[in-house]
């Protein structure tokens, strides 16, 4: 009888063994992949461009001061002074805006080492003959004439003999950003004025 008891805790601690390895298997949960999320934009950004847009009646709505010191790189000082032109049915020029930045305290405009201006003609073929026939005087004064890109509109860069200025149209609008020759380090009046013809004829958007 001893052995049969002996037999039957052999047993039962085997049992218990046995259940004691099944414990220590655990089973892990199956986890699916992390799937990236990819966010779509909801808004687009508008870019400004230029426009055949009504004369301004304000030099800040043509080139800001603060915007121009910023293209070329320092505070012009002075003051901005803006002349509203007359209409001239002859060339067919209906209104005209120049903008003299720059001037000094009791100083004639003549001095702004920075001018814009602005023509509106009564059609495009108007506005595109007063550029050529502007173009065609510079290079008869010897200075020098190559094609720029303006924004998207193709126009002059006009080395002359005491500015430089860049000139063009657009529908029926012209537009001249000039600079004195120690206005614009050399190496940056192509830039520099074609960013400010450009700005002059792009509206500010609010």
């Amino acid at each position: 009888m001893a052995g049969a008891r002996v037999v039957v805790v052999g047993l039962a601690v085997a049992a218990v063994l046995g259940c004691a390895s099944c414990a220590r298997v655990v089973e892990k949960p199956i986890v699916d992949p992390a799937i990236p999320t990819i966010t779509v934009p909801t808004t687009t950004t508008r870019v400004p461009v230029m426009v055949d847009r009504p004369l301004p009646d304000d030099c800040e709505l043509v080139v800001p001061a603060d915007v121009l010191n910023e293209r070329i790189g320092r505070d012009l000082g002075g003051s901005t002074v803006q002349i509203i032109g007359i209409p001239e049915p002859g060339v067919g020029r209906t209104a005209k805006l120049d903008c003299y930045y720059g001037v000094g305290e009791n100083k004639g405009i003549a001095t702004a080492p920075i001018v814009i201006g602005l023509s509106t003609y009564a059609d495009d073929a108007a506005a595109t003959t007063r550029v050529t026939e502007s173009l065609d005087a510079y290079r008869g004064d010897g200075a020098s004439v190559s094609e720029v890109e303006v924004g998207k509109q193709k126009a002059a860069l006009v080395l002359a003999k005491d500015e430089n200025l860049v000139v063009g149209s657009l529908g029926k609008s012209t537009f001249v950003a000039r600079a004195k020759k120690d206005a614009v380090p050399e190496d940056q009046v192509k830039a520099v004025l074609t960013a400010l013809a450009a700005r002059s004829m792009t509206p500010e958007e609010g």
